[in-house]
């Protein structure tokens, strides 16, 4: 885990400052391709409880994002069905990046460059703490996901498989 004193400004802690979300701040250094595991692992967390923000598209190329357990995956097939769309994929890094305005590894569903359709997985609003990007590759905040559901109002599904 990093020790730095002060956690990054970034358009997510803006947005979660401006709507009253308390939550607190978990730098950790950032591995390429390491996942939630690392994260988990730095911040001694269950992988269960840190969120991946998602970035995926359906067969129109229509952003949205998906909000899973760490140690989950999303059944795409699934979620196409409950949202009423033929086909959902992940999007290129590229578009990620242009949808939301972060890079792959550091997207936060909060303050994202132009507002996007958001699904939760319903099982998240079972734990009383998640730890979810806060805008940049190696940081994590630690909120409460009724607030997630609050501010973001996302539809809730129930699309996760094991990882």
């Amino acid at each position: 885990m990093r020790h730095d004193t002060q956690p990054p400004e970034t358009p997510g802690t803006i947005f979660l400052r401006k709507h009253g979300i308390a939550h607190s701040n978990h730098l950790y250094e950032y591995e390429e391709h390491g996942g939630t595991g690392v994260s988990a692992r730095e911040l001694n967390v269950a992988e269960h409880a840190v969120v991946k923000t998602l970035v995926m598209e359906d067969e129109n190329a229509r952003p949205l994002i998906v909000l899973m357990h760490g140690d989950r995956k999303v059944s795409t097939k699934e979620l196409a069905r409950q949202i009423g769309v033929k086909k959902v994929s992940p999007c290129k890094p590229e578009d990620a990046l242009r949808h939301t305005g972060y890079m792959v590894g550091g997207c936060s569903p909060f303050g994202t460059k132009k507002p996007l359709p958001i699904c939760l997985e319903k099982s998240i609003l079972d734990l009383s703490l998640v730890y979810i990007n806060g805008g940049k590759r190696g940081y994590l905040v630690g909120v409460h996901p009724h607030d997630i559901l609050r501010v973001l109002q996302p539809k809730i599904v129930e699309c996760s498989l094991p990882a």
